[in-house]
Parts: C-alpha cells; sequence; structure tokens
C-alpha cells in the first residue's frame, strides 16, 4: 500500500469527502482544500506528493493558482487537473503550467486511482521545455501570424483591450496567452462570462462588498495584479457596463459599504463578436466601453479565413488526445483533410476540436475516411448562407456552378436596385438570356422589373 500524500482541492465538499475516502481506503495520507487560499496555505504547511486540483473555484480558479505555483517555483510536485465542465483550451492551458494530467468528472474509483498512480510516477512535475502552443493559436498562414503580432503587441501595452472575433475561435485562450506574455503574468488571471453577472447583483460581482462578517471580494479585487478577462462583452447588463466604464476611467472603485477607494491595478481584457464591436449600440454595448476598448484591439480570425491550417490543428489535437486521454492512435485521411479545409467551420475552433474529440472516442480504423467524416459534420448548406461560407468543393460541378451563379446573380441584382436592365450590363450578358438564367435559378427578379432601366 502506498504511503504517498495527497491534497485534494475542490470547493465542493461532497466531492472532497468522497475522494478523501476512497484514497484513504488505499493507504495514501490525503489532506483537503475548499478553495484556493486554503490550498495555498496547504502547499506552504506541507509537501503533498501530487494535487488533485479543480478548476471552477468561487475565489480563484484553479488553472490560475497552478499558473502562481509554477511561476514562484512553488510547485514541487505532480498536479492532476480535474474538471466536470472541461475545455480542450484549459487542458492545454493546464499542461502548459505544468500539470502532468487532465480528467473530467464524476471520476470512476477505477479512474481516479489508476489517474493517481500514474501522477506519482512523475516524480516531480515535467521537465522544462518549449511550452506547447495553444491550439487557438496554431498555425503558419499570414492570418495565424498577424494574429501572434497583435498578442505580442498588446501585451506589451497595459491598457484595456478588446479580442474581437466570433464564438468559438479560442479568444479565452487568447486572452491568457496575452495575460503570459504581458509584465502581469506572474498574477491571476480571472475569466467571468457577462451573462454570469446579472444586473441585480453586478455592483456586488465587480466592485465586492464590505460584510458584517467580512469582506466579499468581487472580481476586480480577485485580478489585483493580474488580468481580469469579461467573455462576450455585449452580454454584460447595462449597469455592468457602467460600473466597468466607471472604474476604467477613474483608475479605481469602491467596494458596495465601504468608502475608501482602491486604486485600479489590473488589465481588463474583454472579447466582443464582430458585429457588436461595429455597431455597438445595436447590440446593447455602451459606445464609451467600446470605444475604451477599442484602443487596444486583438482582431481573432475565423476558421474559415486560415483553413489552410485545418491539417495542423487536426494532428495537434489528435496527438494531444492521443497523449491524454489514451484514444487510440488514427490519422485523417487526404481525402478527409481537403473537405475540412473546404468546410466553413461555423463553430470555428471548438467545433474542430469536438469533431476529432468525437472520431477519436469513437474509434475504428487507423484513417479515417470521408463517408465516416461525413457523418460528423453538421448541415450548413442553405440558401441564405453566404457564398464564401458554402462548401462548394465537396458538391458536384453541376451543383456548384449552380449555387455559385445564384449567389452571384443574387447579391448583384441587390447591387443594381433589382433592375435587370443595369443588372444586364454589369454583368455583360444580353438581357434575353439573362431572364432566362435569373429564371432557371429560380431568383425573384419580377418584383422591381416593372421599374427596369
Amino acid at each position: 500500500m502506498s504511503t504517498a500524500s495527497i491534497l485534494v482541492v475542490d470547493d465542493e465538499l461532497d466531492i472532497r469527502t468522497l475522494i478523501e475516502e476512497i484514497l484513504t481506503e488505499e493507504g495514501y495520507r490525503v489532506s483537503t482544500a475548499g478553495n484556493a487560499e486554503e490550498a495555498r496555505q496547504q502547499m506552504m504547511t506541507g509537501s503533498p506528493d501530487l494535487v488533485l486540483l479543480d478548476i471552477w473555484m468561487p475565489d480563484t480558479d484553479g488553472i490560475t493558482l497552478l499558473g502562481e505555483w509554477s511561476q514562484r517555483g512553488e510547485l514541487q510536485c505532480p498536479v492532476v487537473i480535474m474538471s466536470g465542465h472541461g475545455t480542450v483550451e484549459t487542458a492545454v492551458e493546464a499542461t502548459r503550467l505544468g500539470a502532468v494530467d487532465f480528467v473530467e468528472k464524476p471520476l470512476s474509483i477505477a479512474k481516479l486511482l489508476r489517474t493517481v498512480e500514474s501522477g506519482l510516477v512523475a516524480a516531480k512535475p515535467r521537465p522544462a521545455t518549449p511550452p506547447p502552443q495553444p491550439l487557438a493559436t496554431v498555425g503558419k498562414s499570414s492570418s495565424m501570424q498577424a494574429l501572434r503580432q497583435q498578442m505580442e503587441r498588446v501585451a506589451a501595452r497595459d491598457f484595456a483591450a478588446a479580442l474581437v472575433g466570433e464564438s468559438g475561435t479560442g479568444r479565452e485562450v487568447i486572452a491568457r496567452e496575452v495575460h503570459a506574455l504581458s509584465t502581469r503574468h506572474s498574477q491571476p488571471f480571472v475569466a467571468v462570462g457577462a451573462v454570469a453577472i446579472p444586473a441585480e447583483n453586478a455592483a456586488a460581482l465587480l466592485l465586492g462588498a464590505q460584510m458584517p462578517a467580512g469582506v466579499e471580494p468581487g472580481y476586480l479585487e480577485q485580478a489585483t495584479g493580474g488580468t481580469l478577462f469579461i467573455a462576450n462583452i455585449q452580454d454584460l447588463c447595462a449597469d455592468g457596463q457602467r460600473i466597468l466604464q466607471g472604474v476604467i476611467e477613474q483608475r479605481g472603485y469602491a467596494r458596495l459599504g465601504h468608502a475608501q477607494t482602491t486604486p485600479l491595478d489590473l488589465r481588463v481584457l474583454a472579447s466582443i463578436h464582430p458585429d457588436a464591436f461595429t455597431n455597438p449600440t445595436k447590440f446593447g454595448l455602451r459606445p464609451e466601453l467600446a470605444a475604451t476598448l477599442s484602443q487596444e484591439v486583438v482582431r481573432v480570425p475565423a476558421l474559415r479565413e486560415h483553413a489552410e491550417d485545418v491539417p495542423e490543428l487536426l494532428q495537434q489535437h489528435a496527438d494531444r488526445l492521443v497523449d491524454s486521454r489514451g484514444y487510440g492512435f488514427r490519422r485523417f485521411g487526404v481525402a478527409a483533410q481537403n473537405r475540412l479545409r473546404h468546410y466553413p467551420w461555423p463553430g470555428n475552433v471548438r467545433e474542430l476540436v469536438n469533431l476529432v474529440d468525437g472520431l477519436l472516442a469513437a474509434g475504428g480504423d487507423a484513417e479515417v475516411g470521408l463517408t465516416e467524416l461525413e457523418m460528423y459534420l453538421s448541415p450548413v448548406d442553405s440558401a441564405d448562407t453566404p457564398l464564401i461560407e458554402r462548401d462548394l468543393l465537396s458538391m458536384p460541378l453541376r451543383e456548384a456552378r449552380e449555387h455559385f451563379e445564384r449567389a452571384y446573380l443574387t447579391e448583384q441584382l441587390l447591387l443594381c436596385d433589382g433592375k435587370v436592365g443595369q443588372l444586364a450590363k454589369r454583368v455583360g450578358m444580353e438581357r434575353t438570356h439573362l431572364y432566362r438564367k435569373l429564371r432557371s435559378l429560380g431568383v425573384n427578379f419580377r418584383q422591381s422589373s416593372g421599374n427596369d432601366s
């Protein structure tokens, strides 16, 4: 039986108790911590042989805590990250910061013991090696090179900044990288979704509160010295936006029930959808807050904008899953890679990650073929889908040509205000032939044909 010492860090009492009972029965010496502050104290007063660390905790998240230990040289034992709502981005970040494994809850007894045993085999954290590149910034395309240059530029300037991109492009991963590249890298990184800050207690959540029982720190205080990242800032309630704008302008804030002002010592990063960034009022974003964030901008490209990086992304993620989850190795055939290079990726990198995860988890032949792949792709073709997002290269030539001609002539007709005569001149077609073409493609031109000139 093992006498190794295990520290379990999880804010849920039931989970701490269950893990403690299981490991104690196996002969391990177990100590527990219910939050990051207790975990810090345990690490200072004891020397565990392994730490089981939850990600989502109320005071400081597990990834930030792991980063603290790594930066300060306090990580003298293997760390296994646990999460019931894990993502590839957090797994990659945990590995980069020195975690030896990443497991999803709920844990079976067999899975827990196997994870602990394999973690203890790593007698100390992995030796210093160049950190793996986060999936969100993998790629050699000009778009990704430009993204990395923007990240370095913004990291060097300690101003509030906007990460403008579609959902699923990995904006939080990029925010963490900007934080890691900045002078604040050794301080906390606090991430919160705007929708998690409701109007009824936005002030308390952001500013904190002075209560009779003590201080309840807000997100600003939790991120002191480091970075506060707010995801989808356009979804933040009006009171939250007003408070945040005031704090950034005044460079300070005061807790509720406390008169003294605390100087602002942190950096604010916020992700914004491109549509909300170009038209903030329409999407409920305060123009002055949008203007403040627009002083420093990282534009995160959609995956369809750098599709040439898809094969590298597929390989990188497949390798990580084989190593971290024990999946059997599978490679993507040339036909499958080509199909995915021309797929529109409405869900961006997140969709690619889930696709690879599903294919590897399912198992099968060593090579993922086109037929199997098609079963995992979401149907995206629609008459309303912009032409640039259509997967024309996967269609037969005649069908692809019809899609293109229909989209092309529809857009051109709009530019001509519905006037077929102008359209004929614009596209260089004889008018009679153009009428036949429009009818055959089902393009509606009759509503404005009476004013044709």
